[in-house]
C-alpha cells in the first residue's frame, strides 16, 4: 500500500518538476524570440534610414503672422468672444499655414477654403450685433477653424474613405460628429487623408495648422497620429460618441471604435469630448474635480505578444521617468505598481477577434458595398500591377478571409476576464500607465514588416476604456516619445487629470519647427 502511495507521491511530483521545466523552458525560448527581434528591429530601422534619412525635409517656422495658432481652441474661442481675435483672422490664419506646411505632408484632400471665411465674417457679424452668455454657451467653439479625417462626412466635401470605388464621392450631410461641431460654432476648413477605410498605421495630418482636429480611434487612430506628432489624444468610453456618417456607419450599431479628438493643448480635448459625445456626455463626468493625490497607479512595461516588437530603449526609459517620478511623491497602495494579465500576452489576437464583431466589411467597403473583394484575387492583381488597393488592404483582405480565424471561445474566455480584472484594479480612481508602442515613429513603408505593432493601442479598444495619449518629449532623433493613460469604463476625467499633472512634469508638445515670436 505504502508503494502504491510512494509511486503517485513521486509521479505527481515528477509532473510537477516537468511542469516547471517546460515552463522554464518556453520563458528562454520566448526571451531569446524577443532578443531576435530587437535585433530584427534595429536591422529594419537601419534598412530604411539608408533612405529615408536623406528624404527628410523640415517643416517651415510658424512665422509670427501666424502666432496666434499657437493658441489653444478653448483660448481662441475665448478671445473671439471678446473681440479681441476676428474670427476671419483666425481661419484666414489656418488656411494661410495650411497652404504653407501641405506640400510637405500631403494632408488634404479636399478643402472649403472661400466658404469657411464666410462663415467666419458670418460669426464676426452676430458677435459684432450682440450675443447672448447663453448663446456663447451654446457655442464655445464659435469661430474657431478645424479638419475632420476624411472619413467624417463633411457635407459637400470628398468622403471617399480613400478608395477607388468612391473617387469623386461627397457627403450629402454632415456625420453626426461634424454636425455637433457646427452647432457649437466650429468651422471646417478641410478634410485630410486616411488609408483605406482607415485599417493601416500610416496617414498623413496637418495637426499644426488646425486647432482642432477630428478623429476616429478602432485601432489606435487617433493616439496612433498623437503619438507620432508629440501631441495629446483622447479616446473616450467606447459607446459615448455618435459614429453615424462616419466610414459609412449608421450609428445604430455597437462599436469599440470612438470619436476623439488630437491637440497640442490638453486643456482643449475635454470639452471638445463633450460636444461629440452629446446627450451622453454627463456619462463621462469631464467636468469631475479630481484630487492627484488620490490617484492610485498601475504600469505595464512591456507586454509578452509574440506578434509584436519588445518596446525599445527610449521608450522603457520614458516609462521609467515617469513611474520614478509618481513613485516619489506617492505613498502606500497609491505607489506606481506593476500590472499583469496574460490577456496582454495576446493582444493582436483579441483585437482581430473583437473585429469580426463590428457591424462593417472591410471587403464590401472597398467596393463601395457594391461586391465584396477578394484577398487572393487582389493579390495576384497586385503581383501584375493591376489591383486598384494598396498592399495594406491587400494583406488586411488576406487577414481576414485566408488565415484561420481565432477561437472565438477562447478569445472571449480570454477578453472578459481581462477587462474585468483591470477594471477592477483600477475602480474610480486608478489609472494604467501603458506602452504607447514599441518604437516611436516608424520610417515611411516599415510597418508592413512590423504589422501588429500598433496592438498596445488595439487592445484598449477590446476593451472599451478610456485612454490619453501624452507626449514625453523627443529622442535623440527628435522623434516623439509617449505613453498611454488608461481608466476604467466612464473614469475618462481621471485620464485628463493624470495628463495635466505629468504635463507639469515633463512639459507636454514640442513644436517640430522654429515658431518666430
Amino acid at each position: 500500500m505504502s508503494t502504491d502511495t510512494d509511486k503517485a507521491v513521486n509521479k505527481k511530483e515528477s509532473n510537477k518538476a516537468s511542469k516547471i521545466l517546460k515552463g522554464v523552458t518556453i520563458n528562454m525560448l520566448k526571451q531569446l524570440f524577443f532578443c531576435f527581434r530587437l535585433y530584427l528591429d534595429i536591422l529594419i530601422d537601419f534598412i530604411f534610414s539608408l533612405y529615408w534619412d536623406g528624404q527628410r525635409r523640415t517643416i517651415p517656422s510658424l512665422e509670427k503672422k501666424h502666432s496666434l495658432l499657437k493658441e489653444s481652441a478653448t483660448t481662441l474661442a475665448a478671445k473671439i468672444r471678446t473681440k479681441e481675435l476676428k474670427a476671419r483672422d483666425v481661419v484666414s490664419a489656418c488656411i494661410e499655414r495650411i497652404k504653407v506646411v501641405n506640400p510637405y505632408l500631403n494632408a488634404m484632400t479636399d478643402e472649403r477654403f472661400d466658404d469657411a471665411l464666410k462663415d467666419a465674417e458670418e460669426v464676426d457679424r452676430m458677435i459684432e450685433n450682440g450675443l447672448s452668455e447663453e448663446e456663447f454657451k451654446k457655442k464655445p467653439f464659435l469661430g474657431v477653424p478645424f479638419t475632420a479625417k476624411e472619413s467624417h462626412a463633411v457635407k459637400g466635401m470628398l468622403h471617399t474613405l480613400g478608395i477607388i470605388s468612391r473617387r469623386g464621392a461627397r457627403a450629402q450631410d454632415d456625420a453626426e460628429c461634424v454636425r455637433l461641431l457646427r452647432e457649437a460654432g466650429a468651422i471646417p476648413v478641410a478634410v485630410t487623408n486616411v488609408p483605406e477605410i482607415n485599417k493601416w498605421q500610416e496617414t498623413r495630418n496637418m495637426l499644426f495648422a488646425s486647432p482642432i482636429s477630428i478623429c476616429s480611434d478602432i485601432g489606435g487612430s487617433t493616439r496612433m497620429p498623437a503619438f507620432s506628432c508629440g501631441l495629446y489624444g483622447l479616446n473616450p468610453t467606447a459607446g459615448h460618441t455618435s459614429l453615424k456618417g462616419s466610414v459609412l456607419r449608421t450609428g445604430k450599431d455597437p462599436s469599440m471604435a470612438c470619436i476623439g479628438f488630437i491637440s497640442k493643448h490638453l486643456d482643449d480635448l475635454a470639452p471638445l469630448t463633450k460636444i461629440v459625445a452629446g446627450e451622453k456626455a454627463h456619462l463621462l463626468a469631464l467636468d469631475r474635480n479630481i484630487n492627484i493625490k488620490d490617484i492610485k497607479y498601475f504600469y505595464v512595461e512591456s507586454a509578452k505578444d509574440l506578434r509584436v516588437s519588445p518596446i525599445c530603449s527610449d521608450l522603457r526609459k520614458a516609462m521609467k521617468r515617469v513611474i520614478s517620478r509618481l513613485s516619489d511623491e506617492t505613498v502606500g497602495e497609491n505607489s506606481p505598481r506593476p500590472y499583469y494579465h496574460n490577456g496582454l500576452d495576446y493582444m493582436y489576437s483579441l483585437w482581430r477577434h473583437a473585429m469580426t464583431k463590428e457591424s462593417d466589411c472591410f471587403a464590401k467597403l472597398l467596393l463601395d458595398n457594391a461586391g465584396e473583394a477578394n484577398g487572393l484575387t487582389e493579390l495576384g492583381k497586385k503581383l501584375l500591377g493591376t489591383s486598384s488597393f494598396t498592399l495594406a488592404a491587400v494583406i488586411k483582405l488576406l487577414d481576414d478571409q485566408v488565415l484561420p480565424p481565432v477561437d472565438k471561445e477562447w478569445a472571449d474566455k480570454l477578453t472578459l476576464p481581462l477587462k474585468d480584472d483591470l477594471t477592477t484594479a483600477l475602480g474610480t480612481n486608478g489609472v494604467l500607465l501603458f506602452p504607447s508602442a514599441p518604437l516611436p515613429a516608424p520610417y515611411h513603408y516599415s510597418p508592413y514588416l512590423r504589422p501588429f505593432n500598433f496592438a498596445y493601442w488595439g487592445i484598449l479598444n477590446v476593451l472599451h476604456l478610456p485612454t490619453m495619449q501624452i507626449p514625453l518629449g523627443l529622442n535623440a532623433e527628435g522623434i516623439p516619445l509617449g505613453i498611454q493613460i488608461v481608466a476604467g469604463p466612464r473614469q475618462d476625467a481621471l485620464c485628463v487629470a493624470v495628463a495635466k499633472h505629468l504635463h507639469t512634469m515633463f512639459g507636454g508638445f514640442v513644436a517640430p519647427c522654429t515658431v518666430q515670436e
